[in-house]
């Protein structure tokens, strides 16, 4: 598996900041965070967005987040599908391979929404998927339905397209409903994303992403998990998303290097850096 950084982790820093410190630190794949990107482009050109991903060594694994796509309607939906097309080509263009969805349910569900999700994220899919773009929904564990791998797991498998698959985020995981029997329906196909974080000292039940902290400080029994990944040959990046304030206080420089080092020790055997001889984009879950 591959170390890789979001940009949520240093969610303060301008885009092409987050780009030098990261390749300084030695990440190889970076997480675009959307709206830094769309930041950036306001004063320069998608080769310039290019350009500073080549120079500083990395490739762009994915990039988060979409929302609005599940359960949206009438004129909300024209708006959030029209965003995401533009995202779409957007990714496209700088080569992409996997755009992370969330599983926005949050308001209470009707008997309709289920299979209306299910459409959408079929829909969704097939658009990805012409652009050579692979979606990764992600639950999370405070919404109203899909708050489990399970479910995410059954709205992928019931959508039956080649262009999705899940997220799997150690903090939704770890914190929401979902067990680890849930790890057995996944397999190199329906896993699309890996995202890594703990948790220490704060219950479960009230954890927020503000706790977040590095892989290997806190209490989650990470090792077993990829080891069971390894297992089914998912050899893509893994994601280190923090999003917690404390951290974003502190110069993006440290907080890369910091952060290097724990995904590194976290993966430990399965820790398959890219390098120069690499030729892969580090999209294994692409489409």
């Amino acid at each position: 598996m591959t170390p890789c950084i979001s940009q949520a982790t240093t969610m303060t820093t301008p885009f092409e900041a987050d780009l030098v410190a990261y390749g300084r630190s030695g990440w190889t794949v970076v997480e675009l965070w959307l709206t830094k990107l769309e930041t950036y482009l306001r004063d320069h050109s998608v080769a310039d967005a290019r350009e500073l991903l080549r120079s500083n060594g990395l490739k762009a694994g994915a990039a988060a987040m979409q929302g609005g796509l599940l359960l949206s309607r009438g004129a909300e939906r024209t708006a959030h599908w029209e965003h995401f097309e533009r995202r779409l080509d957007l990714l496209k263009e700088l080569e992409v391979p996997v755009l992370l969805v969330a599983a926005d349910f949050n308001r209470e569900l009707t008997d309709d929404d289920f299979p209306l999700a299910a459409r959408s994220l079929a829909e969704a899919g097939e658009r990805a998927g012409a652009r050579g773009v692979k979606i990764a929904l992600e639950f999370q564990k405070g919404a109203k339905f899909c708050a489990s791998l399970d479910t995410a797991l059954a709205l992928v498998t019931m959508c039956e397209s080649p262009h999705v698959g899940v997220c799997l985020d150690l903090f939704h995981y770890y914190t929401g409903p979902s067990k680890f029997e849930d790890l057995g329906d996944l397999n190199r196909d329906n896993l699309a994303w890996l995202q890594l974080c703990d948790l220490a000292g704060t219950p479960r039940e009230l954890a927020g992403d503000s706790d977040r902290i590095f892989p290997g400080e806190g209490d989650f029994q990470i090792a077993p998990i990829l080891d069971h990944l390894g297992a089914i040959g998912y050899d893509g990046p893994a994601s280190l998303e923090v999003l917690n304030p404390h951290l974003w206080a502190i110069p993006v420089d440290r907080v890369a290097d910091m952060g290097y080092q724990a995904v590194c020790r976290t993966l430990g055997r399965w820790n398959s850096p890219q390098t120069e001889e690499d030729p892969s984009d580090g999209s294994r879950g692409g489409a």
